[in-house]
Protein backbone atom coordinates (compact mmCIF):
# COMPACT_ATOMS: atom_id res chain seq x y z
CA UNK A 1 0.00 0.00 0.00
CA UNK A 2 0.90 3.46 -0.82
CA UNK A 3 2.15 5.61 1.82
CA UNK A 4 0.06 9.32 1.78
CA UNK A 5 2.00 12.23 1.78
CA UNK A 6 0.01 15.89 2.58
CA UNK A 7 1.34 18.94 1.03
CA UNK A 8 0.36 21.55 3.94
CA UNK A 9 0.61 24.50 5.39
CA UNK A 10 0.07 24.04 9.10
CA UNK A 11 -1.68 27.49 10.04
CA UNK A 12 -4.20 26.79 7.30
CA UNK A 13 -7.36 25.56 8.39
CA UNK A 14 -8.35 22.78 5.90
CA UNK A 15 -4.60 21.42 6.56
CA UNK A 16 -5.66 21.08 9.84
CA UNK A 17 -8.47 19.38 9.25
CA UNK A 18 -7.51 17.11 6.20
CA UNK A 19 -4.49 16.38 9.05
CA UNK A 20 -7.31 15.64 11.87
CA UNK A 21 -8.74 13.41 9.45
CA UNK A 22 -5.73 11.45 8.38
CA UNK A 23 -4.48 10.76 11.96
CA UNK A 24 -8.12 9.66 13.49
CA UNK A 25 -7.94 7.37 10.58
CA UNK A 26 -5.14 5.44 11.86
CA UNK A 27 -3.44 6.10 8.28
CA UNK A 28 0.87 6.15 8.11
CA UNK A 29 1.57 9.42 6.47
CA UNK A 30 3.98 11.79 5.75
CA UNK A 31 3.15 15.56 6.61
CA UNK A 32 5.29 18.15 4.31
CA UNK A 33 5.01 21.59 5.18
CA UNK A 34 5.88 23.33 1.91
CA UNK A 35 6.85 26.67 3.63
CA UNK A 36 9.90 24.91 5.49
CA UNK A 37 10.29 22.08 2.44
CA UNK A 38 9.41 24.22 -0.89
CA UNK A 39 8.34 22.10 -3.47
CA UNK A 40 10.76 21.64 -6.15
CA UNK A 41 9.32 22.36 -9.50
CA UNK A 42 10.03 18.82 -10.50
CA UNK A 43 8.18 17.56 -7.29
CA UNK A 44 5.14 20.35 -8.24
CA UNK A 45 5.15 19.15 -11.73
CA UNK A 46 4.88 15.29 -10.90
CA UNK A 47 1.69 16.54 -8.39
CA UNK A 48 -0.24 18.47 -11.24
CA UNK A 49 0.28 15.54 -13.79
CA UNK A 50 -1.05 12.89 -11.12
CA UNK A 51 -4.00 15.51 -10.58
CA UNK A 52 -5.17 15.52 -14.19
CA UNK A 53 -5.02 19.47 -14.22
CA UNK A 54 -3.24 22.64 -15.50
CA UNK A 55 -0.84 24.31 -13.08
CA UNK A 56 -2.69 27.20 -13.02
CA UNK A 57 -5.74 25.75 -11.54
CA UNK A 58 -3.52 25.70 -8.56
CA UNK A 59 -3.57 29.60 -7.87
CA UNK A 60 -5.56 30.78 -4.86
CA UNK A 61 -6.70 33.78 -6.07
CA UNK A 62 -7.89 35.59 -3.01
CA UNK A 63 -4.21 35.53 -2.20
CA UNK A 64 -2.56 39.25 -2.33
CA UNK A 65 0.60 38.14 -4.64
CA UNK A 66 -1.99 36.60 -7.37
CA UNK A 67 -3.59 40.43 -7.16
CA UNK A 68 -0.23 42.11 -7.51
CA UNK A 69 1.07 40.18 -10.41
CA UNK A 70 -2.04 41.08 -12.17
CA UNK A 71 -2.71 36.80 -12.90
CA UNK A 72 -6.54 37.48 -13.39
CA UNK A 73 -5.94 39.13 -16.30
CA UNK A 74 -2.87 36.52 -17.31
CA UNK A 75 -3.89 33.30 -16.18
CA UNK A 76 -5.67 31.86 -19.10
CA UNK A 77 -2.72 32.32 -21.60
CA UNK A 78 -0.36 30.41 -19.32
CA UNK A 79 1.47 27.72 -19.95
CA UNK A 80 2.18 24.99 -17.51
CA UNK A 81 5.56 25.87 -17.11
CA UNK A 82 4.81 29.57 -16.29
CA UNK A 83 2.47 28.73 -13.34
CA UNK A 84 4.59 25.94 -12.05
CA UNK A 85 7.67 28.58 -12.07
CA UNK A 86 5.02 31.40 -10.33
CA UNK A 87 4.06 28.46 -7.62
CA UNK A 88 7.75 27.96 -6.99
CA UNK A 89 8.59 31.41 -6.57
CA UNK A 90 5.64 32.64 -4.52
CA UNK A 91 4.51 29.80 -2.59
CA UNK A 92 1.80 31.53 -1.15
CA UNK A 93 0.11 31.30 -4.77
CA UNK A 94 -0.32 26.92 -3.89
CA UNK A 95 -4.03 25.77 -3.01
CA UNK A 96 -3.50 23.32 -0.56
CA UNK A 97 -3.44 21.01 1.11
CA UNK A 98 -2.13 18.76 -1.56
CA UNK A 99 -2.73 14.47 -1.06
CA UNK A 100 -0.44 12.52 -2.49
CA UNK A 101 -0.81 8.46 -2.88
CA UNK A 102 0.78 6.65 -5.25
CA UNK A 103 0.00 7.45 -8.73
CA UNK A 104 -3.15 9.89 -7.45
CA UNK A 105 -2.94 13.22 -5.87
CA UNK A 106 -5.92 15.56 -5.24
CA UNK A 107 -6.81 19.09 -3.70
CA UNK A 108 -8.13 18.33 -0.61
CA UNK A 109 -10.63 21.54 -1.06
CA UNK A 110 -12.82 20.96 0.66
CA UNK A 111 -11.25 18.83 3.55
CA UNK A 112 -14.03 15.96 2.82
CA UNK A 113 -12.20 15.67 -0.38
CA UNK A 114 -9.48 13.13 1.61
CA UNK A 115 -11.73 10.38 1.30
CA UNK A 116 -11.15 9.77 -2.19
CA UNK A 117 -7.47 8.90 -1.28
CA UNK A 118 -8.20 7.25 1.66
Amino acid sequence: MSKITIYEKPTCTTCRQVHTALVESGVDFNAVNYYVEPLSRPKLKELVQKMGIRAAELFRKKEEVYKKLNLAAKEAKLSDDEALDLLVKYPDLLQRPIVEKGSKAILARPAERIKEIL
